[in-house]
């Protein structure tokens, strides 16, 4: 651990400058032992330095946290995965009814993911958000049907969580999690997050002029603030708050997740698989307003990484830089490798992908034109998705296969764009990409 350590040291301060991040905290944990290193500012603004005691948001890697909040009741025998939601939530309203824990897990429940609408800023942010916002959530596919990575469903879990232990969800973080594991550096919500050095996000090195996305959806990942060692131990202490047969089940992948280069390969019941070679590598990443968390674990080696930053290049170029060091160091492990588009790619069939897709949070428009070329334009449909995505994002496609449309040009991660297009015959009906399948409306 001496020689990460050294490494860190030596490495992280020019790797933020190269990446236009602020700041970041990386932390390492393996054979019992951690090391952590900080580089950077919290805020360009105030040039308040981070440090390894920073916290960062962790965005959706709090869902790993609401994972293991419902597998501990699924220990108890209060649920089981298979039970639908509504058996124990009889006054949640959703478009159907069939759709299971488990599949709220594993991102199948087929319910639009990204509604991120706020309610309130108290205690019943979660309960006003499964009274008043489920209700209306669209059904994009049959439940079961496939993944699509969804927010809504996490914030819904979060409610079963809360509705069964009594208490709100932010408690229920400390207590159930936080505490045991004796998290030094955790915040569960804003005014926590005041009593340390907190981290603020950035757009192009400029501050956010928001925190936090709204308090209605932190059990998908709005609020919950760590340093990099508190993450990384978390990432270590599974057993500590399951039995080993609960954490094998935590970490079986046995979703399928369309190939995009640049995601998860594979999803269980909230951890995700990344396709490393050498190993296997679990774990998640988080984004927030400006902010970006990344959380790895080996579990045949016994290594947790967890890399905090608060703006720039994050993923793809800083993130692998740093992760692709520390896990072939001490897990043997090799990044999966890019995919970039063909030197001379096959014209496009334009009538196969041509067209709108859209959910209310996001807007993908495809256009192919003669030259066998398309172009993507992916913007912001709600409010809340636009703190995060301010501008839409353009960028030229070229055909990567039959299914398969990839960006000419990488994005600011150093990663192609790449969309699958999903439909059994003639114009796809879906297109799949950063995760989430959009429904074909034009």
């Amino acid at each position: 651990m001496r020689r990460i350590h050294a490494w860190l040291s030596e490495n992280l301060p020019a790797l933020i400058e190269e990446h236009g991040v602020p700041g970041a905290a990386v932390a390492v944990l393996a054979d019992g032992e951690v090391v952590d290193v900080a580089a950077g500012v919290l805020n360009q603004g105030t040039g308040v330095a981070a440090t390894t005691d920073s916290l960062f948001q962790i965005g959706s890697v709090t869902k790993l946290w609401t994972a293991a909040l419902v597998m501990q009741l699924v220990e108890e025998r209060v649920i089981g995965l298979d039970d639908p939601v509504t058996h124990h939530l009889p006054s949640l309203r959703l478009p159907d009814e069939r759709v299971t824990i488990r599949q709220l897990l594993d991102h199948t429940s087929g319910l639009d993911g990204d509604v991120l609408t706020p309610t309130t800023r108290g205690d019943d942010a979660i309960a006003r958000y499964a009274d008043t916002v489920a209700p209306g959530l669209a059904q994009l596919t049959p439940p079961g049907s496939g993944f699509s990575y969804c927010n809504s469903g996490y914030v819904i879990l979060g409610r079963l969580v809360e509705v069964l232990r009594g208490k709100p969800f932010h408690v229920l973080l400390r207590e159930r999690i936080a505490d045991p594991l004796k998290l030094g550096h955790v915040a569960t919500l804003p005014e926590e997050a005041l009593l340390h050095r907190t981290a603020v996000g950035h757009f192009a090195r400029t501050p956010a002029h928001v925190w936090n996305l709204p308090a209605s959806i932190s059990p998908a990942g709005s609020l919950l603030c760590t340093s990099a060692r508190s993450l990384a131990l978390f990432g270590a202490g599974q057993h500590e708050l399951l039995s080993q047969e609960t954490v094998t089940t935590l970490w079986e992948s046995t979703v399928d997740v369309p190939e995009i280069g640049s995601f998860a390969t594979h999803w269980g019941l909230g951890w995700a698989s990344f396709g490393w070679e050498g190993a296997r590598v679990l774990g998640h990443d988080g984004g927030t307003i400006g902010q970006a968390a990344f959380l790895r674990v080996v579990p045949r080696a016994g290594v947790s990484v967890a890399v905090l930053t608060n703006g720039g290049s994050t993923v793809g170029l800083f993130a692998d830089a740093v992760l692709g060091h520390v896990l072939s160091e001490l897990a043997h492990a090799r990044p999966p490798a890019r995919l970039t588009p063909p030197v001379a790619p096959a014209p496009i069939d334009a009538s196969l992908v041509t067209g709108t897709y859209s959910s209310p949070a996001l807007r993908l428009e495809i256009a192919a034109d003669a030259s066998g070329s398309a172009t993507a334009r992916v913007s912001a449909v709600s409010e809340e998705t636009r703190l995060a995505m301010p501008e839409p994002m353009i960028k030229k496609m070229v055909r990567l296969d039959d299914r398969r449309l990839i960006s000419v040009e990488p994005g600011m991660g150093g990663r192609h764009e790449v969309y699958v297009f999903v439909g059994d015959n003639g114009p796809a009906d879906h297109a799949f990409g950063g995760g989430r399948l959009l429904p074909r409306v034009a």
